[in-house]
């Protein structure tokens, strides 16, 4: 018998997504990063039942941009791909494709086109101003950061705050633009709401923080904005220094 992939599946109620949801974010995430691939719900159900014990590359990339997690601290084997699942069958998810190499998910991204890599975990600390109750508020994150090239994905520890904040960024020099998404908390003041906005940053030569501004729309359809900041704290993504950050920041 197979032991089932808790993790992953603890993770993925964590996002409050069904399987096919799921399935349907991995695809989007394939398509936007250039890397389509065929994820469904079976093939979910196969990663979480425990037959499968570890994705092909192209899913292991985008299981990460979803999830904001490496692929390692989501119930996976270390290995980048298996050659017959753990059923003894094969299947779309097991063979890497014709020429693709392979690397490892997570592995270091290549510094030929930029001067460091930005992997790890990160506080994310922003301030907005609250117009229903007159007065200023600051949202606070630990986050795990995983970069692919260019690419950045920012997604946070699901018990760090009762909402869910995923940031999608790109990296020009000391640079960094992207979007963001929060999924407040269901029984807070703004019940559940989901906001999202763009976010331009400027990173401080140590590397260790970044500084910027964020900008969304309020519930009147009024553009607010307001300071934003990502705060180095570990290199490492393993699960014990996830389990560590995995709390409400100080």
């Amino acid at each position: 018998m197979t032991a089932p992939n808790s993790a992953l599946r603890a993770v993925r109620l964590g996002m409050r997504m069904s399987q096919d949801d799921f399935a349907r974010a991995l695809q989007e995430a394939g398509r936007r990063a250039g890397h389509p691939n065929d994820a469904n719900k079976r093939l979910v159900q196969r990663w979480e039942s425990g037959s499968i014990a570890a994705p092909r590359p192209v899913y292991a990339r985008a299981l990460e941009v979803v999830t904001g997690l490496p692929v390692e601290s989501l119930g996976f084997t270390n290995a980048p791909y298996a050659s017959v699942s753990a059923d003894g069958q094969g299947g779309h998810d097991l063979v890497p494709p014709t020429g693709a190499p392979a690397v490892p998910a997570g592995a270091p991204a290549s510094q030929s086109s930029m001067h460091r890599n930005y992997s790890g975990v990160w506080q994310s600390r922003y301030e907005y101003f609250s117009s229903g109750r007159d007065a200023a508020f600051v949202g606070q994150h630990y986050v795990v950061v995983l970069q692919h090239g260019d690419r950045l994905t920012v997604r946070s520890l699901p018990d760090t705050a009762n909402g869910s904040l995923a940031i999608d960024l790109t990296i020009d020099g000391s640079v960094i633009t992207g979007t963001w998404i929060e999924q407040t908390d269901p029984s807070g003041y703004y019940r559940g709401g989901r906001y999202h906005g763009a976010i331009q940053m400027l990173v401080e030569p140590t590397g260790r923080r970044m500084i910027g501004k964020w900008v969304g729309f309020g519930k009147d359809m009024d553009i607010n904005t307001g300071p934003w900041e990502l705060v180095f704290r570990d290199a490492s993504t393993n699960k014990a220094t996830l389990d560590r950050y995995n709390r409400v920041p100080d």
